[in-house]
């Protein structure tokens, strides 16, 4: 069984991140963004967070992938999913 909530995709989805999990105030937001963007254009399903050096999904992964695993993904595509990480 697939976890969490999918569906209508929420505003965005493709270009910015769900707010509550990378404000825009973030000193790394322009260059998170950029990295997605290249990762994105390039057909990756990651790329690495120029902070942490953690592995970041895409907004286009997570929404070819089909759900919301619920864990709070930074470029989470759901509606639903985003929603319910709300701070």
């Amino acid at each position: 069984m697939k976890a969490g909530p999918s569906g209508p995709l929420r505003p965005g989805w493709r270009e910015r991140p769900a707010p509550s999990r990378l404000a825009p105030d973030h000193p790394a937001y322009d260059e998170i963004l950029e990295r997605h963007r290249r990762a994105i254009d390039a057909g990756l399903s990651t790329y690495l967070d120029p902070r942490t050096g953690f592995t970041v999904m895409t907004a286009q992964y997570l929404v070819d992938r089909g759900y919301c695993c619920s864990a709070g993904c930074r470029h989470c595509p759901w509606a639903e999913g985003w929603d319910q990480f709300q701070m």
